[in-house]
This record gives C-alpha cells, structure tokens and sequence, in this order.
C-alpha cells in the first residue's frame, strides 16, 4: 500500500503544512459564516458585500466592481445582492454616469446592520486569527498571504484596509 508521503509531488514538510492551510481554509469560513448567521442573519460573503459598500464613497459601488473586490461572479452577487434587497438593506440602480452599469446601494438600515454587525464578528476574528499569534507572527501571516495572494494573481490589487465603518 502507497502512503501519502510515497506519492509523487509535495515533499512530507510541503504536505503538512498543506494540510493545515486547507484545513484552515475549511473551517476558518465555517466558523464565521456560523457566527454571523446567528447574530446578523447573514453570511461571511453577505457581510463582506455590505461592508464593502459601507466603506465605499457614498456607500455605492458598481455591481461589477463589488464583484470583483468580493472575487465573485456577477451571478452570485446578483443572487446576494437580491437577498440583501429583500431585508431593505441594499437597493439597485442604473449608474447615471453610464447606463450600462448597475449601482449597489447601501441603505441606512443597510449601514446600521454593518454597524451592529462588526463588533461581534471583528471579535471572533480576533480570537481565532490574532489571539493565537504573536505580534511578530500577525505581521508574517500578513507577509505570507500577500504572496500567496500575489502568485494566484499578479495582477491583482493588494488589498488596503478602509476606514473604519462607523
């Protein structure tokens, strides 16, 4: 019988740490998608939509440029965006500047959900990514992931905290 470490490809070192970053990137949506749903009634990718737009110039932004920013399909993001309408927390309009796009619109309930929302979800963040590491660690993460995220794409923006929702 072949075992994993037998097979062709990532080296026994390689093939642990893999296995934590997938690990990781298994249980780490889980756990806040769980939290949020049960605080705000809504998912990890809704709350990063409505945070988005809250961070956003008059709390507005172009489907197509939400889409990109959330690293989503227009076809997702309409089916979010839809549900986030049905709570009057977002609204839909054509962009005057050109009538080609259409505009996500942040509503005030919609920011007051965003408002309420982040304390809980920006704690349990804390604890499970912050509290475990060393300051030291928290800026080596950030290093780590900025190159990882430059390698799947070069292209790509790196991405700058906004101001804080308030």
């Amino acid at each position: 019988m072949t075992t994993p470490s037998e097979l062709p490809g990532l080296s026994p070192a390689q093939l642990e740490v893999w296995a934590s970053v997938a690990t990781l990137l298994e249980r780490l949506p889980a756990a806040l998608d769980a939290q949020l749903l049960r605080d705000s009634g809504v998912t990890h990718y809704e709350h990063g939509l409505l945070y988005a737009l809250a961070s956003a110039p008059d709390r507005t932004l172009r489907l197509s440029t939400l889409a990109g920013y959330a690293n989503s399909t227009l076809s997702r993001l309409s089916r979010a965006i839809s549900r986030l309408e049905k709570k009057g927390w977002v609204r839909r309009e054509a962009d005057a500047t050109d009538g080609r796009f259409t505009l996500a619109i942040l509503t005030p309930e919609g920011h007051e959900q965003v408002v309420r929302a982040n304390p809980a979800h920006h704690a349990l963040v804390e604890k499970l990514v912050f509290e475990p590491l060393t300051e030291a660690q928290v800026r080596h993460l950030g290093e780590i992931c900025r190159r990882i995220a430059t390698a799947i794409d070069p292209a790509a923006a790196v991405w700058e905290a906004p101001d804080q929702v308030s």
